[in-house]
């Protein structure tokens, strides 16, 4: 994982569920490419043509919630999104953003950025930046957590660890 992200910000408000995530009809498809077409379908029809590598998501609180759907987290970082920061996660999904590899922040920013503003995460300082100076900080992820993060999932951590792999260049 990147110790610096850069991208540009998609708001979005409370309460994104997994539902508005990936919408639950979606759910036979099973190639991640395929399901990046539908990434926040939920929220707006046209979403996932707006949507571009390396994009960041800033959202409220709650994000994530509903069910226990892994293809939430596996079609938003199947469809380039660098990172998403909310004010808070739902647990499953905070998980299952993890198991994927998708970089998660938590902080109570959604106010303080619009649609198309450049955002910058640095995690090895803990804080988010704006293109004006600004910034925010926010917690670390447990190192458990950051190391699974750094290789890019769990199972690609999990193959490191077992000796399968090498170890990523992050």
């Amino acid at each position: 994982m990147e110790k610096i992200i850069t991208g540009k910000v998609w708001v979005l408000g409370d309460d994104i569920d997994t539902d508005v995530i990936y919408p639950g009809k979606y759910l036979p498809i099973l190639d991640p490419v395929e399901m990046a077409e539908h990434a926040l379908e939920g929220y707006s029809a046209d979403f996932p043509a707006k949507l571009r590598r390396g994009d960041v998501i800033v959202a409220g609180m709650n994000f994530g919630s509903g069910s226990s759907r892994e293809q939430a987290a596996t079609c938003l970082k199947s469809a380039g999104v660098a990172a998403i920061v909310a004010g808070s996660f739902a647990r499953i999904f905070f998980r299952n953003a993890v198991n994927q590899g998708l970089p998660l922040v938590q902080a109570k920013v959604a106010d303080r950025f619009n649609d198309g503003d450049e955002i910058v995460i640095n995690f090895e300082e803990g804080r988010i930046g704006d293109t004006v100076g600004n910034r925010y900080p926010f917690p670390r992820l447990p190192e458990s957590v950051q190391a699974i993060l750094d290789e890019g999932g769990l199972i690609p951590a999990v193959r490191r660890k077992l000796g399968l792999t090498q170890p990523s260049k992050d």
